[in-house]
């Protein structure tokens, strides 16, 4: 009844102030957070589909080297170069931080802490048309003479820095101006989201009663505000070498190249975190309401998440172990390596906890949660190797780095993404999807990927190096086993690009078929379920809610309901 009579306010609100907007306005120029919102979510699934072509075009040229790609043609050195780049770049800085923290965390901050938006509506706006201009840049600097960047997207010098090593005069600066903007993009959102979930809480919602996922996405701005200054000092200092002949990265003129690295990896470390504490707060949203449980050590995993954060900026030269630093510089940084995964290891134990003795439900979502948790320990494992120097010494810039890597980042940016987007859809747009096509997708994802990057770890340990465009200049490395596995590998990963079709469709019926979803069809506590599917323009109507308790009070004893939203009295049964 609680959610009938908000429901029914949150209608006659939006009713009652008539925003007939034109569509220009209101999905162009809207303030509107939900709005803001869609728009970092399509732009970023439309960059992933981008960025997912770039992996199918240099994966075919790996196994199949000197054939014409279908859909591309012969892949050249230089065009492998701006490839591997560029969906690096992409699915970084235009796929997992768009969607998992802007996305997200548009939609999901003013509904889920009670207000009806944010607290700087216009900055919102400025933020993702920031955001946009920063993906024209970077897609423009494809069809530059010479092509996209191919300095890699760690863009160390002097690769970076010469046009006349990275072989792209106009698609270097154009790449650091793409990236610089959307920086500037991310301080924008950033700013919106600390100030809003500080100042615009529901009544009664005490700090430890917002949920975890707006947690992890203010913990998640306030670690890429503090940690991007230095990228974007050199950032700026690297064009200047690029375009006005300065030296900063230059030996030869007095500059350190490894300086860059030093400024690359302070930030580029939290940023692994940036992106994974959002999607860990989708997925403990997911285990709590279909374990029908209450999350297991709510403050532990917070302040774990907030150690985990201070301990980001004390790990970056783990990259560097191989750069010239001082060996007794290592010890520091495999120390403080090892330290960082005992936070990680506490959340995943406390979701694993979550789950235990629960009811659960193996819905779409909820899969999509459960594989994260299981191929993030595949990651996180492997990544303890590579911050001990003895071993990555070894494994450095090999394909076990790459496989390392992607399975920390596909959990974080592919998985946790399909499982906001299922858990979330009913309340995004008034409809569900289909549950049947739904777990196709998932088996469909899950596996192929696991194809993918576990002969890679095989590769890496055999010593082969990642950044070869051909492999055939080296016998040692094209042997037939070898080959085998590229050939497997990307297999595999057309086989996952094929099943993202039914998720395509799935989406864009669903939109317009899709069985009509109540305002809480999942049964949940947070406040966005108080909200009518989809919610209107300023969420809750006249009558905000009013919170009574925490997030995840499910299974209480003596209760005749599984689950108690925050804002329902203590009366209510």
């Amino acid at each position: 009844m609680a959610d009938t009579a908000t429901a029914t306010a949150g209608v006659d609100h939006h009713d009652d102030h008539g925003h007939h907007e034109s569509f220009w306005s209101k999905y162009c120029f809207s303030t509107d957070h939900k709005i803001i919102g869609f728009q970092y979510l399509f732009t970023g699934m439309a960059m992933g589909l981008i960025g997912g072509f770039f992996s199918y075009v240099f994966r075919m040229h790996l196994a199949f080297p000197g054939s014409s790609i279908p859909f591309f043609g012969v892949v050249s050195p230089a065009a492998y170069n701006s490839l591997v780049t560029n969906h690096g770049t992409i699915m970084i800085f235009w796929v997992a931080m768009p969607v998992l923290i802007a996305a997200l965390g548009n939609f999901l901050i003013p509904l889920m802490i009670g207000c009806d938006d944010m607290v700087f509506p216009k900055i919102n706006r400025l933020s993702y048309q920031v955001f946009l201009l920063s993906a024209i840049v970077l897609i423009a600097s494809f069809f530059v003479p010479q092509g996209g960047f191919g300095g890699a997207w760690t863009a160390y010098p002097p690769l970076s820095a010469e046009s006349q090593y990275n072989g792209t005069p106009f698609g270097a600066p154009m790449w650091l101006i793409a990236v610089t903007l959307e920086i500037v993009a991310f301080l924008l959102g950033g700013i919106n989201f600390i100030t809003t979930v500080m100042n615009a809480r529901a009544k009664g919602m005490k700090l430890y009663d917002i949920p975890m996922v707006v947690w992890m996405i203010v913990i998640a701005s306030i670690l890429f505000m503090a940690s991007v200054g230095p990228l974007v000092a050199g950032a700026v200092m690297l064009l200047f070498d690029q375009t006005l002949g300065t030296g900063f990265f230059d030996p030869a003129a007095g500059g350190d190249p490894v300086m860059w690295q030093h400024l690359f990896w302070f930030f580029g470390h939290p940023e692994v975190y940036v992106v994974l504490l959002p999607a860990m707060g989708v997925v403990i949203e997911i285990i709590c309401t279909f374990s029908r449980k209450k999350l297991f050590g709510y403050k532990m995993i917070l302040y774990s998440s907030i150690g985990l954060g201070i301990l980001s900026f004390f790990v970056w030269a783990h990259h560097q172990f191989i750069s010239g630093v001082d060996p007794r510089a290592t010890y520091l940084f495999t120390t403080t390596t090892l330290l960082i995964s005992i936070p990680v290891a506490i959340m995943l134990f406390a979701m694993i906890g979550t789950l235990w003795g629960g009811s659960i439900r193996f819905t779409t979502p909820m899969l999509f949660a459960l594989s994260f948790i299981a191929e993030f320990l595949i990651g996180g494992v492997t990544g303890i190797w590579l911050g001990s120097s003895g071993t990555d010494i070894y494994l450095h810039d090999t394909y076990f780095v790459l496989a390392h890597f992607h399975y920390t980042f596909v959990p974080i940016a592919i998985i946790g993404t399909f499982s906001a987007i299922y858990y979330w859809f009913p309340k995004m747009f008034g409809r569900h999807m289909n549950e049947f096509w739904g777990k196709i997708h998932f088996w469909g994802t899950v596996i192929p990927f696991n194809g993918i990057f576990l002969p890679l770890f095989v590769l890496g340990a055999a010593g082969q190096h990642r950044r070869i465009a051909g492999y055939t200049a080296y016998p040692d490395l094209y042997t037939e086993n070898f080959q085998d596995l590229r050939v497997f590998a990307t297999g595999s990963l057309i086989v996952l690009i094929l099943f993202q079709i039914p998720f395509f469709v799935n989406f864009v019926v669903s939109l317009v078929r899709g069985r009509k979803a109540e305002a809480n069809p999942w049964k949940a506590n947070t406040l966005e379920w108080v909200a009518p599917s989809p919610p209107p323009h300023g969420n809750f109507g006249d009558n905000l809610p009013e919170v009574y308790r925490g997030p995840y009070e499910f299974s209480v004893e003596g209760r005749e309901k599984d689950y108690w939203p925050q804002n329902e009295p203590e009366t209510a049964k």
